[in-house]
């Protein structure tokens, strides 16, 4: 890795969260590449589904540690 790149990774990862998804979302967006809004749309479509079946009671949460043993 170049000084310069290694520079900014760290700033980078000294961000706070938050800051860092966006800063990782806005390089992700650099790549252009054709399926990515229809994938990005069909990701939200699925995620607002899942967030509506959750909340009407249809699907129950499963806690992290019980995924990650999975």
């Amino acid at each position: 890795m170049k000084m310069q790149t290694q520079q900014v990774l760290e700033k980078a990862v000294g961000l706070p969260p938050l800051e860092r998804v966006e800063l990782l979302e806005g390089i992700l967006s650099s790549f252009d590449f054709p399926a990515r809004s229809q994938n990005d749309a069909k990701w939200a479509i699925e995620a607002e589904a899942r967030i509506d079946a959750y909340d009407c009671g249809i699907i129950a949460a499963i806690p992290a540690t019980v995924v990650f043993e999975k």
